[in-house]
């Protein structure tokens, strides 16, 4: 161990959670202040079949809406009925939806905004 180490308390004793240090991540948000926005992405939850009139007026109003569905994975038929509501509100104003996370989420987007199925990975 060098003397370095010793003044920086990296010793034998700490184990693998030492190289990993918590985010806080509401330091990274901003608040865009006054300043309205064109389109807004908003997150909502689909618990039963009369939550989805407001998530559709969400995107008739223009926004981007990603929507926790995983709730509805237990009564199948009201499952595929948000669904395909959802879905006819995306063919209707010529945008899109696209499941992500094992279909736990949706994502539905307004006219003339597209979702890429392709994923970006890193690497070389």
């Amino acid at each position: 161990m060098s003397v370095l180490d010793k003044i920086l308390g990296k010793g034998p004793s700490q184990g693998i959670e030492s190289d990993y240090m918590d985010l806080d991540l509401a330091s990274f948000e901003t608040v865009s202040g006054d300043r309205p926005a064109s389109m807004y992405v908003k997150i909502a939850a689909i618990n039963d079949l009369k939550d989805t009139p407001k998530v559709k007026d969400e995107v008739y109003n223009g926004n981007i809406v990603i929507v926790d569905i995983s709730r509805l994975k237990m009564d199948k038929i009201t499952y595929e009925r948000v669904l395909k509501d959802l879905s006819a509100v995306a063919n209707d104003i010529n945008g899109d939806i696209v499941g992500l996370g094992d279909q736990k989420y949706v994502i539905i987007t307004p006219m003339s905004i597209k979702i890429s199925r392709e994923k970006i990975v890193g690497g070389a």
